[in-house]
């Protein structure tokens, strides 16, 4: 079974398999909805595409739970990365794919996957490559 990437709130189109599923979560879909109104200066195509069921019923995109237990390694791999700095979105997941077990992240933040570590120091392997 191919292992699914995590999926960032600015994924690039055509860079996974449309067959594979790809896991994110509330604050990246939190993100995606702030860079839709900051961009375009609208919203509802993300709002639709949320109500519709469409992300988790496709069963290509996970929105991966993130709970009160979580908050603790989210606040020390933001204390880690304090200098990039991390923000609460990439945060979840780096979580996700240390607690899920996942190796590729889906993103144009470069810069900051590249920096992450994931494990005992593993680097991601960023989608689409450079």
């Amino acid at each position: 079974m191919m292992q699914r990437p995590c999926a960032s709130s600015t994924p690039a189109p055509g860079t996974v398999d449309p067959d594979d599923a790809l896991h994110s979560t509330a604050a990246v879909l939190t993100e995606l909805l702030h860079f839709l109104l900051k961009r375009i200066g609208d919203q509802r195509g993300g709002w639709r595409l949320l109500r519709s069921g469409q992300i988790e019923s496709s069963g290509q995109i996970e929105i991966s739970p993130i709970a009160g237990p979580d908050l603790p390694a989210l606040e020390r791999l933001m204390s880690r990365y304090a200098d990039r700095p991390m923000d609460f979105a990439d945060a979840t997941l780096v979580h996700v794919a240390e607690r899920e077990g996942l190796k590729t992240i889906l993103t144009l933040d470069h810069a900051g996957f590249a920096t992450y570590r994931i494990g005992r120091n593993a680097k991601f392997r960023i989608l689409p490559a450079r």
